[in-house]
């Protein structure tokens, strides 16, 4: 998922927030400022309850930031890149760029989420007794009070034993432990998700046609989320099957053709129109790859523009893309190149080799599939 907003970094992780993080703040703070505050400390004035909602609904969000960067710290303790943490409508995520290198690291990355919840319930928990043993402020106790129980939720219900949820990681781990076979975990580990969001889908209906519980939205919300990620989970299970063992240099194709940034648009077309492909790799005066132009954007320069357009001005820069090596392992180079939807330079010591394109993953997978004899799925 990609931030709306870019907020900084965190211990040089990226970290930002998509555009739905303003509903759930809205949702948050109405239900705190104008039920939760009132009933628990009644008799203040709402631009108090209002205050403090805006407080609470912020230190949630760190809380939530706090869960994701605890997966992204032990990831990269494992030597696992992340990409980014972006917070969005139902809570966060830690983009990784390669999977835990073994058992060991996949449960202590799955597991170091609820943990932080759970240590944030602590603390929280911990300053709303201090609070309530002075007899004083009582709006702040409540406040706090829910801020534990929420963070308490948060962690029990990441816990639930289905992919994408940490303890559907969790679960992965401890079958890849157990069989010594991480796709056979990951397949398994997908189904178990599926069957969780199904059970969120239908407890959410019944709690809204049994009870006239509008609550129940919500976990239809999260049984639809969880779906579709368990979908897309198995679809990775079966992708890194098919590619485990190889490398990029057994899937990439040799550029057909070069452009290079000083040349005009019309001129590069020409040679385009009798090496035709998708993208093109460009370079630089001495002959260094330095971004890629898609025969999209050349085809939507208008036509009266063209004859002063240069490569320079269409290309997409090398730091959009991904830049690979021939011996990169495939199934890490799919997430790459699937996350950016771009092809990938593929680079030998800083000379270009090759692109890696979706077509060329597909390619290959259709190809693996059918040296196992088995029909794709």
């Amino acid at each position: 998922m990609r931030p709306t907003l870019r907020l900084g970094n965190i211990a040089g992780i990226p970290v930002g927030v998509h555009w739905s993080v303003l509903l759930i703040m809205l949702l948050l703070g109405q239900g705190l400022a104008t039920a939760v505050l009132p009933a628990g400390a009644p008799g203040r004035s709402a631009l108090a309850y209002w205050t403090v909602a805006v407080a609470v609904t912020v230190l949630f969000l760190i809380s939530l930031l706090a869960h994701e960067l605890s997966h992204a710290v032990v990831a990269r303790h494992y030597g696992v890149p992340v990409r980014r943490i972006t917070l969005w409508l139902l809570g966060g995520v830690a983009e990784l760029e390669a999977e835990p290198p073994h058992a060991r690291a996949d449960l202590l990355v799955a597991i170091a989420g609820p943990l932080a919840s759970l240590g944030a319930a602590a603390v929280f928990g911990a300053a709303a007794g201090g609070v309530y043993l002075t007899g004083m402020a009582p709006l702040a106790w409540v406040a706090l009070g829910w801020l534990a129980l929420v963070n308490a939720v948060l962690a029990v219900f990441n816990l639930l034993p289905g992919a994408p949820l940490d303890g559907g990681r969790v679960l992965r781990a401890a079958l890849w432990w157990w069989r010594g076979d991480r796709a056979f975990a990951a397949r398994t580990a997908a189904r178990v998700g599926l069957g969780v969001s199904i059970l969120l889908i239908a407890v959410g209906t019944m709690q809204i046609f049994w009870t006239a519980d509008l609550g129940g939205l919500w976990l239809i919300l999260l049984g639809w989320f969880l779906f579709f990620a368990g979908q897309a989970e198995q679809a990775d299970a079966r992708l890194r099957s098919a590619l485990g063992g190889l490398a990029v240099r057994d899937a990439m194709t040799p550029p057909l053709v070069s452009g290079y940034v000083t040349q005009h648009l019309l001129d590069f077309a020409e040679t385009a129109a009798v090496r035709p492909a998708d993208a093109y790799p460009v370079l630089d005066p001495d002959g260094r790859p330095c971004g890629l132009v898609t025969l999209f954007a050349m085809a939507r320069v208008p036509e009266a523009r063209r004859p002063d357009t240069t490569l320079r001005d269409l290309r997409i820069p090398l730091d959009r893309l991904a830049v690979l090596t021939p011996d990169t392992p495939l199934e890490d180079a799919a997430r790459r190149v699937t996350a950016s939807r771009l092809p990938a330079l593929v680079l030998d010591q800083g000379i270009l080799v090759g692109l890696l394109t979706t077509a060329d993953l597909n390619r290959t997978i259709d190809l693996a599939t059918l040296k196992q004899g088995r029909a794709p799925s």
